[in-house]
């Protein structure tokens, strides 16, 4: 049986605060920050984040046996998949998932939504439900950005590489070498890191824009 997981993340802003008083509702993940999210959501239905393909375009050969999963999707079977919501920044998966019963996790534009001191305790409980050489799929935002560029310019940021958007959320960008320290640390071996680019040009507004993701693949040992 497969499982799946919704993810509430914590990290909404108020442009009213000072920058002191985001930081800590950003760490603290209050009730409000939930509020934030949900509002997002409703907002935005399924819209905001396309399926691009990612799972069969960059790590088709992962899912060519059957695989227990951990993910959300809103067309799933009752008898073959266990739906729950957590958030995993806060709750332990076991109570959820059987330890160490799972084969792979996917991570997409999802760490990028909580501070960086929550991102040790999201990788750690993962690795609880990940079975021996179990995998991690991430994908998320990369450094250079041109999202970071324009909230770096408008002066919006909480903490290095951490910023807050006007819509009440907020977003990471990640280095290579801070994600693999994340794993690393979290006792995860590096399977694949890297940066790549695309140039997307928006003829409407007259603007080229350098978007950036990092794309890697982590093992438990």
């Amino acid at each position: 049986m497969a499982a799946a997981i919704s993810v509430t993340p914590l990290v909404p802003y108020n442009r009213k605060r000072r920058p002191s008083a985001v930081k800590l509702r950003c760490y603290n993940g209050v009730e409000e920050d939930r509020k934030q999210w949900e509002k997002f959501y409703k907002r935005h239905q399924n819209k905001f984040f396309k399926d691009r393909h990612y799972l069969e375009k960059d790590w088709g050969h992962y899912f060519c046996h059957p695989k227990v999963l951990l993910e959300s999707h809103p067309n799933f079977r009752k008898d073959q998949i266990n739906v729950f919501v957590c958030n995993i920044a806060e709750e332990n998966l076991c109570d959820h998932i059987m330890p160490a019963s799972v084969d792979i996790v996917t991570l997409v534009f999802t760490l990028s939504a909580v501070s960086p001191e929550k991102m040790p305790i999201i990788i750690q409980n993962l690795g609880l439900v990940l079975k021996p050489n179990g995998h991690v799929l991430f994908r998320d935002y990369a450094i250079g950005d041109y999202a970071q560029t324009m909230l770096m310019n408008k002066n919006q940021v909480i903490s290095e590489n951490f910023y807050f958007r006007g819509d009440g959320t907020c977003s990471y960008y990640f280095s290579e070498d801070f994600l693999s320290r994340l794993f690393e640390r979290a006792g995860f071996v590096v399977v694949d890191v890297n940066t790549y680019n695309k140039e997307i040009i928006n003829r409407a507004r007259n603007i080229t824009m350098q978007r950036r993701w990092i794309r890697a693949v982590f093992r438990r040992p």
